[in-house]
């Protein structure tokens, strides 16, 4: 019987993938709505795949991937998510994930990539593919992308910036001091070139990294 890990913080997807896993009649299937959860399962069970949210309650989704990939390197991890793959895709695979997917069309391929992974494989879409290949081999006059130069602890902090959060409502969302959002928030004004939140909003949402 395959084990699969669903780590995601709404129940009613949690429930949809679920629903689609069990008709295989092979899959188990198990959940968690958190990072903390997700992490005390993966660390205390024997795991065949682990699907991944990147929007979670306290630690990112990114974390707790790089978290996994550290403790047990060999659990391949699905992220499914939200956010646009040509944003968020190629970060979470140099993290070490398995392959990446939108929600969008779980319900269609969700079986496809599990397997697919399970059987050594990788699953990305063929726009991630040639993003890849783009990054890859960059042609002389590409267009450095901001973002690319932040850690994913800073990616993260720009994200939530981006939806409205204040320096306050993150530090209560990840967990951490307000001085440490503000410090944060410091070296991603200057590695970006930027002077103030509100830029690091309208970038953002310019860039698609708020779903």
């Amino acid at each position: 019987m395959i084990r699969v890990l669903i780590v995601d913080d709404h129940a009613i997807v949690r429930r949809g993938l679920k629903e689609i896993l069990t008709d295989e009649g092979d899959i188990k299937v198990f959940e968690a709505g958190d990072a903390e959860h997700a992490l005390k399962l993966i660390r205390s069970e024997s795991w065949d795949l682990v699907v991944l949210d990147l929007d979670l309650p306290g630690k990112s989704g990114l974390e707790v991937l790089e978290e996994v990939k550290r403790d047990s390197r060999s659990i391949p991890v699905l992220v499914l998510s939200v956010y646009p793959e040509e944003q968020f895709a190629l970060r979470t695979l140099r993290a070490g994930a398995a392959g990446f997917m939108s929600k969008d069309v779980a319900a269609e391929n969700l079986v496809e990539a599990i397997r697919r992974i399970l059987g050594g494989g990788k699953h990305i879409s063929q726009s991630v593919a040639e993003l890849l290949i783009t990054r890859m081999s960059p042609s002389p006059n590409a267009v450095s992308i901001l973002h690319e130069k932040l850690s994913d602890r800073e990616f993260q902090i720009l994200c939530l910036f981006g939806r409205g959060k204040t320096v306050t409502g993150i530090a209560q969302e990840l967990s951490i001091s307000i001085p440490t959002v503000s410090t944060y928030r410091a070296r991603i004004l200057e590695k970006m070139g930027m002077k103030t939140t509100a830029e690091l909003i309208r970038y953002a949402v310019q860039h698609r990294l708020v779903s």
